[in-house]
This record gives C-alpha cells, sequence and structure tokens, in this order.
C-alpha cells in the first residue's frame, strides 16, 4: 500500500540484493543508492547526499523567506554542501573526542543580489537558524519498531 500525499510518511522501499531503494516523500518518487564504490550501481543519491541536500534546500528556502520578508534584493541564493566522516581529535570544536568519527557537514553560501555587507552577514545568521539546521544540531531520537507490533506504553 502507497501512503497518500501528505500523511506524513515517507516511505522507503529496497527490494533485492542491490542497494537501489524508492522513497516516496509527501507523493514525490526519489530513488536513492550507494555509489559503485560501496556496492552500489550509483542509480541516485546516497543517504548522506538525501540529508545535505534537505539541509541545503532548508537554508535556501529559509533565507528567501527572511530576504522578501524585508524587502531586500536577494535574487538567489546557492549553498553548497560535503558531508564527511571525521576523527573526532581532528574536530577542535566536537565534543566528542577520541578515536572514534563525527559526522562533519561544510555548506558554503553564495548570495546574488546587491545586498550591503550587514545584509549579507544577518543572512549568514539566519542560516544557521533553518529548521533543518536546528534539527541537526539537536538531540534526535529515532524511534523504530516492527509494523503491527504496539508502540510500548
Amino acid at each position: 500500500m502507497r501512503p497518500e500525499p501528505g500523511d506524513n510518511w515517507v516511505v522507503a522501499r529496497l527490494e533485492g540484493g542491490s542497494f537501489r531503494t524508492e522513497i516516496l516523500a509527501n507523493g514525490h518518487a526519489l530513488i536513492s543508492d550507494e555509489p559503485v564504490a560501496a556496492g552500489g550501481s550509483n542509480a541516485g543519491p546516497s543517504p548522506y547526499d538525501l540529508l545535505v541536500a534537505g539541509l541545503g534546500a532548508c537554508t535556501a528556502m529559509t533565507l528567501r523567506m527572511y530576504a522578501t520578508h524585508k524587502g531586500w534584493p536577494l535574487e538567489d541564493v546557492v549553498v553548497r554542501l560535503r558531508h564527511r566522516k571525521v576523527h573526532a581529535r581532528d574536530c577542535e570544536e566536537c565534543q566528542t573526542q577520541g578515536n572514534v568519527k563525527v559526522d562533519r557537514i561544510e555548506r558554503e553560501l553564495e548570495l546574488i543580489g546587491s545586498l550591503d555587507e550587514a545584509q549579507r552577514q544577518r543572512l549568514l545568521e539566519i542560516a544557521n537558524r533553518c529548521p533543518v539546521h536546528r534539527s541537526l544540531e539537536s538531540e534526535v531520537r529515532v524511534v523504530t519498531r516492527l509494523k503491527g507490533v504496539a508502540d510500548p506504553a
């Protein structure tokens, strides 16, 4: 059964022996896969690519909303992102230390339009307040259950 658009579920379905995964998100079909080097067929973005794509989209939309609200001349926004695993000992601002890896997302903003320096700096601050950014930096709980098994009280 396919969920109805707007039912607030994203469904990922993997069939067979490959990593190619079909995703239905709010009625929109997507494909995710692993790169060939990781055993996939590279039929779509990796799960980490999709994660940072969500951050990029949220960042751009948040900046557009803010600039429009302020009447600022922001014409275009380009958000470039890269996700890597880095050793905690290589990460000065990380709380986790030792020989473990932490997720590091690099984000670069290109703001196109006749903005002054104060506006550009304010938009940089606003980028750090987009809802997905806040989710990624907060404590996140993932609750997993098997279908057909009731949630414990």
